[in-house]
């Protein structure tokens, strides 16, 4: 018998069908839905996080003052807890010092450091309380990502200048422009840039001159940083620059036991694995879940097509009484068994895609930290065409048992059955 002619017979049962093996399909198309919604969902975020983290700035490193004592040199985010707290040493803050170590190590460009408050501001009439950070206006371009709606960066020379960030330029206080006044702490200052709106922190803090910042803070002759923002060369040498900034500090803030450590260096990429990470042992969690539908739906099928097979008993014996073979009665209902599980694929794929563009939707203002969105979903064609392979497996495995037995009715017990 020719395949075309067994496939036209098993589309014809599948056609003529009762509603049990309507049913039946049901539990393959909500298993391959949960997969496909799942894992589209799932590498949909960990691609925005990775967009959201290169617009951050990959090679930027970030030293702050204080300790976790669980977090590695890697840049690390683990917290261990004793008594339902933290284990942190005291908080000691980073100096001039400190940013001079850093600029002679090897893989790094450039070292800066930051302060930064929040301050009343006043623009046009309006008041609002912004975040402003103190930088270096000499390199401050090389750390900064967004790039500019309107004017320039700071530059040397800059004293009372600022550079706003697009959304409180365009949002916080509407209309504002390049060359125009705004009011921080009761002092003047030029607004001499704008930045565009990139998603991202920038977004809503305004950038001064360090030694500016210092004097609103009442402190022009301070030596202290918040944080210290490092820009390296190399990024796949990442993890080995945060150990050797690690290891530099605690020789020079006269720390000879990593207990004491009083700083932590952090890593954008160190950041990206441990979400991706936590983002796939999630995502293999819930699939396995998921996978549960299709182990039902195969015992379904193979249930449904030994009733079939019941069913249709004198159908086989008249079959084999003209001549069908025993592999042609086999590959009938393996096709049968297969094409219910490309039905329930078909179905799954759709339900799965619509799933997980809602499910997107729904979590489009998911944030880490308030900064990294997660709300977005990867259509993945290898997914799409793996969805529907697993499912006709899966339907012609579950019914081979039936269909070998089918495949061995004798001609003349078949005709006899009733």
């Amino acid at each position: 018998m020719r395949i075309k002619k067994a496939f036209h017979l098993a589309f014809n049962i599948l056609l003529h069908s009762k509603l049990r093996i309507w049913l039946t399909i049901i539990g393959i198309v909500i298993g391959i839905a949960a997969i496909v919604s799942i894992i589209s969902v799932t590498e949909g975020a960990q691609m925005n996080l990775q967009s959201q983290l290169n617009s951050f700035g990959a090679n930027i490193l970030t030293v702050t003052p204080g300790f976790s004592r669980a977090s590695s040199t890697a840049g690390g985010f683990r917290t261990f807890f004793e008594n339902g707290q933290s284990l942190s040493v005291n908080q000691k803050n980073l100096t001039t010092t400190d940013v001079n170590v850093i600029k002679n190590i090897q893989n790094v460009d450039y070292a800066m450091g930051t302060i930064s408050l929040r301050q009343s501001a006043t623009y046009l009439g309006n008041n609002a309380s912004v975040s402003i950070e103190g930088v270096d206006p000499l390199i401050w371009k090389y750390f900064v990502s967004s790039q500019l709606e309107d004017g320039r960066y700071l530059s040397a020379g800059d004293v009372n200048s600022v550079v706003v960030g697009g959304n409180i330029a365009n949002s916080v206080f509407s209309s504002m422009t390049a060359n125009s006044q705004i009011d921080l702490g009761g002092q003047l200052f030029r607004i001499v840039g704008i930045l565009k709106q990139s998603g991202n922190q920038e977004d809503n803090q305004i950038f001064m001159p360090i030694q500016a910042l210092r004097n609103i803070e009442g402190d022009p002759s301070g030596n202290y940083f918040n944080s210290i923002s490092v820009e390296i060369k190399d990024t796949s040498l990442s993890n080995q620059t945060v150990n050797d900034i690690t290891q530099s500090l605690m020789v020079s803030r006269g720390i000879f036991q990593a207990k004491n450590q009083d700083f932590t260096v952090t890593s954008p990429q160190a950041f990206q694995a441990r979400i991706s990470s936590a983002l796939g042992s999630t995502s293999i969690f819930l699939a396995a879940i998921a996978a549960i539908s299709l182990i039902v739906g195969a015992v379904g099928i193979s249930n449904t097509m030994f009733t079939s097979v019941m069913e249709k008993t004198r159908e086989i014996g008249i079959m084999k009484a003209i001549g069908a073979k025993n592999k042609d009665i086999l590959l009938i209902f393996l096709i049968n068994s297969g094409l219910i599980g490309l039905v329930g694929g078909i179905g799954g794929v759709v339900l799965g895609l619509i799933g997980a563009g809602f499910i997107g939707n729904l979590t489009s203002g998911s944030r880490i930290g308030g900064r990294l969105t997660l709300g977005s979903v990867y259509i993945n064609p290898v997914l799409i065409i793996g969805a529907f392979l697993i499912s006709i497996i899966v339907g012609m495995i579950a019914g081979v048992i039936p269909a070998y037995r089918a495949s061995k009715l004798k001609p003349i017990e078949a005709l006899r059955y009733e």
